[in-house]
């Protein structure tokens, strides 16, 4: 099933699927427990990300190209840090550039695949994990390069944490629909400009594995979003180095999963 959930033109939030030319097939119940198709067809008023997270985990460095691009050493175990779930952003929502972040421009850009947990989880075996994911979607994880590396004293989470840096959608692909999350590709483009182009097969740690160490001792609730990091071909890699500005359009594209469309202004 391809889940959205909206605002209908009453102004309820709703979780539906089959969404077509504006309009989608209402779901009854709780999305992680049981959930009834009720058959009728509403208007979509305003698409939202497809989830309210409940955490939002995030993997640095997780792909061996993009490690390498950095000059950075492949990391023996994963490199997790946290977004503020407040910085979720819903898809065709612009990205907010604050002033902090405009002079000089440090914001980039990360097609991620966003995977959602469906069943409490801890303690769980790589061969059992994927038995947890509720689904898939696709994710941005917006990055303030100066805040994320001076500003912060060395902990990514501030410069990874400014309102609206957390872009997901458009759709939550049940897994059913994803077989093996290790055979995606992700694009990103920037005003048409293609910057990200990789498969999940080049992660260093897989879903799979990335589940696992997180739910050692940790339990992961439903709703967790867990953001597997990002390919090569970020901005502040290139040469020269390519930040975020007013006006920019970004379209990220992951295999299955639909397209998330971004705009970019400044903040306030």
């Amino acid at each position: 099933m391809r889940i959205i959930r909206f605002i209908d033109k009453e102004g309820h939030t709703r979780y539906g699927h089959n969404y077509c030319e504006g309009e989608a097939t209402l779901l009854h119940g709780d999305l992680f427990k049981t959930t009834k198709d009720s058959g009728q067809r509403t208007k979509v008023a305003k698409l939202l990300a497809p989830i309210k997270p409940a955490a939002i985990l995030c993997i640095g460095l997780n792909y061996a190209q993009h490690a390498r691009e950095t000059n950075a050493t492949l990391p023996q175990y994963p490199v997790l840090f946290m977004k503020n779930p407040a910085a979720l952003n819903h898809p065709n929502d612009p990205i907010l550039l604050p002033p902090s972040c405009l002079d000089p421009p440090q914001v980039d850009f990360e097609v991620e695949l966003a995977v959602v947990i469906g069943r409490v989880a801890k303690n769980i075996p790589a061969a059992r994990a994927l038995d947890h994911v509720f689904g898939y979607t696709i994710g941005n994880d917006v990055s303030a390069r100066r805040w994320q590396k001076h500003g912060g004293s060395g902990q990514w989470v501030r410069g990874k944490s400014f309102d609206t840096f957390c872009p997901l959608g458009p759709e939550l692909v049940t897994a059913d629909l994803i077989p093996d999350p290790q055979q995606l590709r992700l694009q990103c483009f920037l005003n048409n400009e293609p910057m990200q182009d990789a498969n999940t097969s080049d992660m260093i740690f897989s879903v799979a594995e990335l589940i696992e160490y997180l739910s050692d001792s940790m339990t992961l609730l439903p709703g967790t979003v867990i953001m597997t990091g990002t390919p090569s071909g970020v901005g502040f890699a290139r040469q020269p180095p390519v930040y975020l500005k007013p006006g920019d359009r970004l379209e990220l594209i992951i295999e299955n999963l639909g397209t998330l469309h971004s705009p970019v202004a400044e903040a306030g």
